[in-house]
């Protein structure tokens, strides 16, 4: 019982630090990620079948914004959404921001991800983001459900006739990234081909990777005070696909996502942009632009 309640409020604490969580309390399951063990032999990894070869955009292309509003069972879910300018069919992320965010908090990072050609699809969490009425943790554990809804919204109306349904992705930042790791275990989302994990792990949501193989890459700074680098590695370490993780030196919780000042904020935007294409596009001339070195472990 101690262990229960030491769980709990170790994560109440680490995701009341973060930015970005969710709704109505109930007596919550955090699960805690299973720590490696030197020595030990990985897995054989499963491998994640490439998608076929689509044209990459050979330029930048011009990014517009939408905002639309949806409603599950009386959550509302404000909606931004940045399309590329293209006439044919793009792939799709669903981002998730962290406690008290916003989607336009992250505008720098994902305008880039639009640019390169790819739908962004970010909800604003009723109960964790910066306007919500009343800060609520253990709401985060709802948020899955909310970007596989929001996801079915999008692609069955006007803005899904510009969306290609067969190479779709999640990613998110913080309580975001905790929410992304639930849509490949609790609440897993058949259609996610890949995932993008900025500085989250697996608490609250397990680390019970289930369904079809799908690609995923951990971005985690090794001075990160509020989502430990040990509970990022530690969630990485039992993903059993397809599997890439860059460790940012010195990194904090937010600059190399939210500062584009930063150094490592032009690190981490190249690097997902090329995983995105690598895994979205199947454009095999992305995997030339990864880092390589110690600070990036590519098990792709």
């Amino acid at each position: 019982m101690a262990r229960a309640a030491a769980v709990t409020a170790t994560a109440t604490a680490v995701l009341a630090g973060v930015t970005g969580c969710t709704g109505q309390p109930e007596p919550a399951r955090w699960v805690t990620p299973s720590p490696s063990v030197a020595g030990t032999v990985a897995p054989r990894l499963a491998q994640v079948t490439p998608l076929p070869p689509l044209s990459v955009p050979k330029a930048a292309l011009d990014v517009s914004r939408q905002e639309v509003t949806y409603r599950r069972e009386g959550r509302v879910l404000r909606t931004v959404v940045w399309l590329p300018s293209t006439t044919t069919k793009v792939p799709a992320v669903v981002f998730s921001h962290g406690l008290n965010g916003t989607p336009e908090a992250f505008a720098p990072l994902l305008t880039a991800w639009a640019a390169a050609g790819f739908a962004v699809i970010a909800p604003a969490y009723p109960n964790t983001s910066r306007n919500a009425p009343r800060l609520d943790v253990y709401d985060v554990l709802n948020q899955p459900a909310d970007a596989s809804y929001v996801l079915s919204q999008v692609l069955a109306g006007p803005l899904g006739a510009h969306i290609d349904s067969g190479r779709l992705a999640a990613a998110g930042h913080s309580a975001g990234a905790i929410t992304t790791v639930g849509l490949f275990t609790a609440g897993r989302d058949a259609r996610l081909h890949a995932g993008i994990i900025l500085a989250g792990s697996g608490l609250g949501v397990g680390t019970a990777f289930t369904g079809t193989p799908a690609s995923l890459l951990f971005v985690h700074g090794d001075a990160d005070p509020l989502v430990s680098y040990a509970s990022g590695k530690a969630t990485y370490d039992v993903v059993p696909w397809s599997k890439a993780m860059l460790t940012v030196a010195g990194g904090n919780h937010n600059d190399p996502y939210l500062r584009p000042s930063a150094a490592s904020f032009t690190e981490v935007r190249s690097l997902t942009i090329a995983f995105l294409r690598l895994e979205l596009y199947g454009d095999p001339s992305a995997r030339r632009q990864l880092p390589r070195g110690p600070s990036f472990d590519d098990r792709l």
